[in-house]
């Protein structure tokens, strides 16, 4: 009993990292996006206030589990998941619209230098979350843990798409 109370604290203080983490990588990337006027930057910034609101609840629901094992998601879990998911189909509809406007009128960043720069910490950073939520996950047979290690995994492949359309913009500054 003492080694899940151990691993949950671990499931818990997971949540809170992927929480802060994603406030600074949020904050900086939406900055870096705005200045470089690089929508997919922004973009990427913008997800990660969405995984927040995703951390959020699965912290709550972490703490939930531990207190009690059998019991049933609760309505801030639901909310969190339901905001969670709508507000990245309104990002996603937003930034289509805006690449659409952007090729349109033939738009193009400064720079992606950042881009590069984030998407490299990022796939570093998360890279490890993802592995270490997966580790306790499996020793805690916790499927909804295992489920948010597979949604933070996402923000890896997330994060290599910036790299390489940043990279190859900043290396080749297609017209």
């Amino acid at each position: 009993m003492a080694h899940s109370t151990k691993l949950y604290k671990t499931a818990f203080a997971l949540a809170i990292f992927t929480i802060l983490y994603n406030i600074a990588e949020g904050l900086i990337s939406i900055y870096l996006g705005f200045e470089d006027e690089s929508l997919a930057l922004f973009g990427f910034g913008s997800d990660s206030f969405i995984e927040v609101i995703s951390g959020l609840g699965i912290a709550h629901m972490v703490l939930r589990i531990q207190k009690n094992p059998n019991s049933n998601r609760d309505d801030f879990e639901r909310t969190a998941l339901r905001i969670t998911g709508v507000v990245f189909y309104i990002m996603v509809f937003g930034l289509v619209l805006t690449s659409i406007y952007n090729i349109w009128t033939g738009h193009k960043p400064i720079t992606t230098f950042g881009g590069v720069i984030i998407s490299v910490i990022s796939i570093i950073v998360i890279w490890g979350l993802v592995a270490w939520k997966r580790k306790v996950g499996n020793k805690l047979n916790s499927d909804p843990i295992l489920a948010d290690a597979n949604c933070t995994m996402v923000c890896v492949y997330m994060s290599v798409i910036l790299l390489v359309s940043s990279g190859i913009y900043e290396l080749f500054a297609f017209p």
